[in-house]
């Protein structure tokens, strides 16, 4: 029984970045001979096996023969004669199919060690069209090693697209789909994750709403970028600088999907494309399965994305975001809505010289308005439905006098 280091630590290790979970992989063992050593079976479609004392997981060598359609159609073979070659050869990328013996020996049989050095996302063989949920995998690495010069070799990228054309995505899961794109959103470069997928035709598949994105020219006056994914991959980015809430960057990629409509329309407005993207927000994240809390900001920040004539807004339509959002009871969302603002303000090409107040403007708005209270409504004698119609009263004459107020300081704005 021989054991070895295996995928993302080697790989991670030998980038000099900092390794995330242990994977390790076992050869010359069979599924009676783990337990009896104390390792507890929890695999559910090949043996894999929890550590006694460290609890990592270790997995028996492998082999996969394709079966049928997608990323579960393979029949896997456990022999304790399987060598660790074999195991690493039916991985996806050279760069995850290193592993480490015991005494620090590397095992290299497809070469990843110099394609780390090349900065190559390269495939292993060309059974690496047999699995769907591999361009997938292609992008969120290219997402999460873009930032150390990684690229994807020309021949993946064309098996990508192979696996596109043959209509293998189909195959895949919601989950599987969702699975990959929350890790691609928690990389340094999620906009890459996105725009591979559109390079290769698959986005078109798992996420058409924001594919079509691609086809829609904005105003070069305010957008020079070009297309509405050309924006929202920018936005993606500036978002991505102001925080790492995969939350708050998803709602980011959705912001702009009401522009579909508003594009092809006779009557195209800001207003329009704000209201008209909560269906399709609803719509692709239903089907792409993604968290309650995922939805709930991106439908948030599709209707209120607004940055520009702050203090000129329908107070009650800063009311109904304050409200909507929760932000009375919690002012932070006010602060995260305020990034998305910024990163939409600076989501565009060139240099902008013109200093951005938006998101400041909307806190200093809540600040006054959170100032009426519930109680002080009911202590004035308010019953019943009168009590909401009261409080919403007062908050919007805070709302205006907090928009006066700001603009004598920045008559400007």
């Amino acid at each position: 029984m021989k054991v070895y280091l295996v995928g993302g630590a080697v790989r991670d290790r030998l980038l000099g970045l900092k390794p995330g979970d242990r994977d390790f992989c076992v050869t010359g063992a069979t599924p009676e001979e783990m337990t009896e050593l104390g390792y507890q079976c929890v695999g559910r479609d090949f043996p894999v096996f929890l550590h006694p004392k460290t609890h990592e997981e270790y997995a028996l060598a492998r082999t996969e023969r394709k079966k049928g359609h997608g990323y579960t159609g393979f029949i896997c073979d456990f022999s304790p004669d399987i060598p660790i070659e074999e195991d690493l050869i039916r991985r996806d990328l050279t760069i995850n199919a290193i592993a480490q013996d015991e005494n620090g020996g590397y095992v290299d049989p497809c070469h990843g060690m110099l394609d780390i050095e090349k900065r190559i996302l390269r495939h292993v063989s060309d059974a690496f069209t047999e699995d769907p949920l591999r361009v997938l995998r292609v992008a969120r690495f290219l997402a999460s090693l873009y930032h150390l010069g990684f690229k994807v070799a020309p021949e993946t990228t064309d098996l990508c697209r192979r696996i596109v054309d043959d209509g293998e995505l189909a195959y895949l899961t919601a989950e599987r789909i969702w699975l990959e794109t929350e890790k691609a959103l928690k990389t340094r470069n999620p906009e890459k994750y996105f725009e591979y997928l559109a390079e290769t035709g698959a986005l078109k598949v798992i996420m058409p709403e924001l594919d079509e994105l691609r086809y829609l020219n904005e105003d070069p006056a305010y957008h020079p970028e070009g297309t509405c994914f050309a924006h929202t991959m920018l936005t993606l980015r500036k978002i991505t600088a102001l925080t790492r809430d995969p939350v708050t960057r998803f709602a980011m990629v959705l912001h702009d999907l009401g522009k579909i409509v508003e594009f092809r329309s006779d009557t195209p407005s800001e207003h329009r494309h704000r209201h008209e993207g909560e269906p399709l927000v609803k719509k692709l994240c239903e089907r792409i399965k993604a968290p309650k809390a995922y939805i709930k900001l991106a439908l948030i920040i599709s209707r209120y994305h607004f940055y520009n004539s702050m203090l000129n807004r329908d107070p009650q339509e800063i009311n109904e975001l304050f409200l909507n959002s929760g932000s009375y009871k919690n002012p932070l969302m006010t602060a995260v809505i305020g990034q998305c603002i910024r990163a939409d303000y600076f989501g565009r090409a060139g240099e902008i010289k013109t200093p951005f107040m938006g998101d400041y403007f909307l806190n200093f708005i809540l600040m006054r308005a959170a100032t009426i209270k519930n109680q002080e409504v009911l202590n004035d004698g308010f019953k019943g439905a009168a009590i909401t119609t009261e409080l919403n009263r007062r908050r919007l004459e805070k709302i205006i006098s907090a928009q006066k107020e700001l603009k004598n300081l920045y008559p400007e704005e």
